[in-house]
Parts: C-alpha cells; sequence; structure tokens
C-alpha cells in the first residue's frame, strides 16, 4: 500500500434502505426498493481524500424495520469498529425510523471509538428536488468533523442520537423541545 492511500480517511457506508433508495416501478404504479442507488449517488460526489466502503447490509423500508434488522445493524457497527476498518460510519436509513435506530445504537454502544452517522432522504434520489445528495455529502463531511458518539446528519443539522426526532409536519429533523427553531 503506498504512503497517500494509508493516510485516506476511510469511510464505511452502511446501507439499510429507506426512502433514500427508493425508486418508481412503472409496473406497480409506486416507489419500491429496487435497485440499489447508493452507489451512484456516491459515485457523483467529489471525495478525493476519502475511501469509502460500500456494504449492503439489507433494504428495508423504515416502516417494517424491527428489533432484529436493528440488532444487525449494530452488530455491523461492532464488527467494524472491532476490525479498525474505518475512521467513521455513515447508515442510511429510512427516515420514519431513524432517530429509534440512532437511539438504539448510543444504548447498545454507548462508547463508540468512530463517529456513528445516520443519514436519509425525505424524497428518493432518483426524484426531482431530492435532499438524499444534500444529505449524504453532509453526513459524509460530519463524519469527518464531529467527535465519536452517534448523530443524525440531515438537511444541514448535526443532532446526536438522544435528541433527534423527525418533525413530520416540516418534513425534516429536530432537536427534541426545539420545535420553535426554523
Amino acid at each position: 500500500m503506498n504512503a497517500s492511500r494509508a493516510t485516506r480517511f476511510r469511510l464505511c457506508l452502511l446501507a439499510t434502505g429507506g426512502t433514500i433508495e427508493k425508486t418508481y416501478d412503472a409496473h406497480e404504479g409506486r416507489l419500491v426498493l429496487g435497485q440499489p442507488v447508493i452507489e451512484h449517488l456516491v459515485d457523483g460526489l467529489t471525495h478525493p481524500d476519502i475511501a469509502i466502503d460500500i456494504q449492503r447490509l439489507m433494504a428495508v423500508d423504515s416502516l417494517d424495520m424491527q428489533a432484529d434488522e436493528r440488532a444487525a445493524v449494530v452488530a455491523r457497527i461492532q464488527a467494524i469498529e472491532q476490525a479498525g476498518t474505518a475512521d467513521a460510519i455513515v447508515v442510511t436509513h429510512g427516515t420514519d425510523t431513524l432517530a429509534t435506530t440512532a437511539r438504539a445504537i448510543a444504548q447498545q454502544i454507548p462508547h463508540p471509538t468512530c463517529p456513528i452517522i445516520l443519514t436519509g432522504a425525505m424524497r428518493p434520489y432518483r426524484v426531482a428536488d431530492s435532499d438524499a445528495t444534500q444529505n449524504m455529502a453532509q453526513a459524509i463531511m460530519a463524519a469527518r468533523l464531529v467527535a465519536p458518539g452517534v448523530y443524525g446528519v440531515l438537511h444541514g443539522r448535526v443532532i446526536a442520537a438522544e435528541r433527534i426526532e423527525k418533525d413530520y409536519e416540516r418534513l425534516t429533523f429536530i432537536e427534541r423541545d426545539d420545535v420553535d427553531r426554523s
């Protein structure tokens, strides 16, 4: 391995599904989890000094995510931390239960060795005016800047797992007790 490769920031991106990865199925007339899009999304970003290892863990709508799936996310994160193969971890996740999973990770990994960032999108990557690219770029940037811990990164905010909450009215994420902020 040459010296320039050894100094690259190592990011593990765990894909779990969610709206960010949905595409329109014309046969069914609805959005579905089908062909993976995370690779395409990440390839569209400029990140010359970051080595990104994309791992597809599952393809689940977050409304269908249960304790077993959350346990699989936690187990994979623990394995990555134990192996020491990443300087940070970004988990793509559906927004409906992103806060629940973030809190589960924080409870089961109370002292992570690296930043663990959850992100997603209110609108699928392949849909016009999607927030997927913005959220992914911000999650990758936050992964390099924040201290080890568990965070949600969406819409320009970095929110600790213990305080993140989805605001269904404004279609964004807020900190608990932070409902008056714009």
